[in-house]
């Protein structure tokens, strides 16, 4: 069917959510609004779905939705004997309709669903799922995207992200499924009183905040330390168990920001509600200005990544997610080792373009580094091989630079909550010692040496930004530049081809993480580029590392780099 005919059929089809009827009607005849709503369907990738709300193949609805749980309920029925799913969503609009079209799916397939009886962050999810001993888990989120956006993470038996394996399965049995009665459907209270919908018991919550406790180290010189926090959850998931946690650490002084205390989808304040901008923290900014706090934490809708800003001499600085996660890395290998408390043959993940100022902390404290792939499910992956073999406690700490942070293995993804506590506990302990995050930070620098990591996105929107990122990367592999920002390429890494090449030489050597449409070029002066399509947004993604004898001499050669790379991309 072309896109006019999968139009008409939806205006006959689609009568289930009259939202979806008025925005049909609306578009009648704009050929190109008809085009970007049907001209493919909505990508089941590795880490679920993600798109615009709205009517159309290529809209997050409930048909799409319902469609992809019945392709996920065919996996689950065919891999495990009287299986069970985990179900949780956020405050994005729509969520909570999502979250039961996806229950009352599993339930007239059979499937036991744990759902919670309101809105909790993705690590909760997480949770959930190995509580309940769950064949698999859906979370309704679309992170820290616009508020026009919502997204479906489907998660393992192991509460990590689905595997690539079982992904693939899931999308193959999608692709069977017809967009309109191919769902099998059950009324959701139905469910509920047959048993085969139950909601998730505040025991698993309490459980939960217990296990993010136990990553405490110096929870018990906290609440004397006279920290002072002003927090925004963003209109999300975080504000109850962010503020919970806080409580139980001993911080009393938690000012959170009004506009941004409740749920709200439409995210009025923050257009892009994501901590890693400044401009979604612009009213806690201005909060504190009032409330000069030692600290203003901001965790985004789904409560699994968290921003901070801290006390400078211009005001409030943001810390970039490299910042703090190699921060929280030196605080807790440092603390833990004093205290007598590090594992045997401890283990730090993070992923390959996060901060190589991990390395020289690893080193510093006889820590095992293992660097993966973007994304957070291999962190929790390499948990799970940990677990496998009983040894998960080695696990210390993991972290990716896009501000997601995860000690201890009671989940298997970033959470926010459990940051957000060591965060503060960090921030209160370098307090009783009358040193700041500021000095903290500018200590590990010259213990270790300066680093500096940016990112650029470069949006790709629509059919024809599919293949223009296409024709970026492929451009980028034939056409491979010599030098970027006047600086020599001196390595160039494909991981799709999984080859590492030595550019002066011309020696290959073969990669050993999973293939992933990643690019990297290593410079002289301990510099790098990274680049690589985003899986969940219609951008390419960007990152650029420099070294210098200070903060603005690596900054300073940044600048010239980000701006040289972007030429050459053509943007």
């Amino acid at each position: 069917m072309n896109e006019k005919e999968l139009y008409a059929l939806w205006c006959e089809k689609a009568t289930d959510d009259p939202d979806l009827q008025t925005e049909l009607n609306s578009i009648s005849g704009d050929d190109e609004a008809i085009k970007d709503r049907f001209y493919r369907d909505l990508e089941f990738g590795t880490g679920g779905l993600r798109g615009v709300i709205g009517a159309g193949a290529y809209r997050m609805n409930v048909y799409t939705v319902r469609r992809a749980t019945q392709g996920l309920a065919d996996y689950v029925n065919e891999a495990f004997k009287e299986p069970s799913v985990a179900i949780s969503y956020d405050s994005r609009i729509k969520s909570d309709v999502f979250a039961k079209e996806a229950a009352s799916v599993l339930a007239a397939n059979g499937i036991k669903v744990y759902i919670y009886t309101e809105l909790m962050p993705t690590p909760m999810l997480s949770y959930a799922v190995r509580a309940h001993n769950c064949n698999a888990g859906i979370m309704i989120t679309a992170s820290h995207n616009p508020a026009k956006y919502n997204g479906y993470k489907v998660y393992g038996s192991d509460g990590c992200q689905l595997t690539l394996g079982a992904a693939e399965i899931v999308l193959k049995n999608i692709n069977n499924v017809p967009m309109f009665g191919g769902a099998k459907t059950v009324d959701y209270e139905k469910a509920v009183a047959d048993g085969m919908i139950n909601y998730i018991s505040q025991t698993v919550i309490d459980n939960y905040l217990d296990e993010v406790l136990k990553q405490g180290i110096h929870t018990d010189l906290v609440k004397s330390s006279g920290l002072k926090v002003v927090y925004t959850p963003l209109n999300g998931t975080g504000n109850k168990p962010v503020r919970a946690i806080l409580k139980k650490i001993g911080i009393e002084d938690v000012t959170v920001v009004p506009e941004q205390e409740y749920p709200d989808g439409t995210f009025k304040t923050c257009p892009f509600p994501n901590p890693e901008i400044k401009e979604a923290l612009a009213l806690g900014l201005k909060l504190c200005e009032t409330v000069k706090p030692d600290l203003l934490l901001a965790t985004d809708p789904d409560a699994d990544r968290v921003g901070i800003a801290v006390p400078s001499d211009n005001g409030y600085e943001l810390f970039t997610g490299n910042e703090v996660g190699a921060m929280l890395l030196e605080y807790i290998c440092s603390e833990r080792t004093k205290l007598g408390t590090m594992p045997a043959d401890p283990v730090a993940v993070k992923t390959i373009v996060s901060t190589d100022i991990a390395a020289k902390i690893c080193a510093e404290y006889n820590v095992k580094l293992i660097e993966v792939l973007t994304g957070f499910k291999f962190i929790g992956e390499q948990i799970g091989f940990l677990e496998d073999k009983g040894q998960e406690d080695r696990y210390v700490f993991g972290f990716e630079e896009s501000y997601g942070y995860l000690a201890g293995s009671y989940v298997r993804d970033k959470d926010a909550v459990v940051a957000s506590m060591l965060i503060c506990e960090m921030a209160a302990f370098y307090r009783t010692k009358g040193i700041s995050l500021i000095q903290a930070r500018e200590n590990m620098y010259k213990k270790y040496g300066v680093y500096v990591h940016t990112q650029s996105s470069f949006v790709c929107e629509g059919a024809s930004g599919m293949e223009k990122m296409k024709e970026i990367m492929s451009g980028l592999r034939t056409n491979t530049p010599k030098e970027i920002g006047g600086l020599k390429v001196t390595n160039f890494a494909d991981y799709q081809a999984s080859t590492s090449v030595d550019i002066a030489t011309g020696d290959k050597t073969m990669l050993t993480l999973p293939k992933s449409d990643v690019l990297t070029f290593k410079l002289t002066d301990g510099a790098s580029v990274i680049i690589r399509p985003s899986g969940t947004e219609p951008k390419i993604k960007a990152y650029y590392t420099t070294t210098g004898a200070s903060h603005d001499e690596a900054a300073a050669l940044e600048k010239v780099i980000s701006a040289d790379f972007a030429k050459i991309l053509g943007f």
